[in-house]
């Protein structure tokens, strides 16, 4: 059985380097997400949803459970009279969830919306970003061009940088698919020479007075 390296798995999450208010990453990779689905492929993490409200319109940020549907809200209003929109920890705790239970369901793809400030201070959704490296599964997120030095820190460089383009990001998923395809596949089979291998031999039950008999 191989075992691969923390630097190996890295080669498996890829970054969507974007360009901070002007690139609409949270609508590409929704849309990436809900044709993977359509298409039967085992998806799981979270995706970016940017609603609006009348009082303000910041407060309108909400996360897709890739595997349940559900929306979760990440944001809450600090007042008409703010500027600002903060992040809600409730909110980012359920996603840290589905990311969680995405890892665990060993899905094909996660999907985590966004690698920014707060994943690179620390926070956000950063220890569920690394479990699934740990866990060796393919990872998909956006990184804002505001945080490309925090996300080279964070894979050491050996994540893979792709441009904003769909096109771009299909391309990535075709290729690692079909390696991750044939992995499970070796894999499966694996276990079963493993298994095989465990089973005792059968036992000679041939009767004797069967056997022909040969006069010398």
């Amino acid at each position: 059985m191989q075992f691969m390296s923390y630097h190996e798995h890295l080669l498996k999450l890829a970054g969507v380097i974007y360009r901070s208010g002007e690139d609409d990453v949270d609508g590409l990779l929704a849309g990436f997400a809900a044709d993977l689905v359509r298409e039967g492929h085992r998806i799981g993490g979270v995706v970016q949803f940017n609603g609006k409200k009348a009082a303000d319109p910041r407060a309108g940020m909400s996360l897709i459970d890739l595997m349940t549907g559900r929306s979760i809200s990440i944001s809450q209003s600090l007042g008409a009279a703010s500027s600002a929109c903060k992040l809600d920890p409730s909110g980012l705790a359920d996603a840290a969830v589905a990311v969680s239970r995405a890892i665990a369901e060993n899905v094909e793809l996660v999907i985590v919306n966004k690698f920014s400030k707060q994943e690179a201070s620390g926070g956000g959704l950063r220890a569920e970003i690394a479990d699934a490296v740990v866990a060796g599964l393919p990872i998909l997120t956006a990184v804002s061009d505001k945080c490309y030095d925090d996300w080279i820190s964070f894979t050491g460089g050996y994540g893979t940088t792709l441009a904003c383009e769909r096109s771009i990001i299909d391309d990535w998923w075709r290729g690692i698919s079909q390696r991750e395809g044939r992995a499970r596949l070796l894999a499966s089979l694996e276990q079963v020479f493993e298994a095989a291998a465990a089973q005792p031999p059968p036992a000679d039950t041939t009767d004797a007075r069967l056997l022909p008999y040969h006069n010398v």
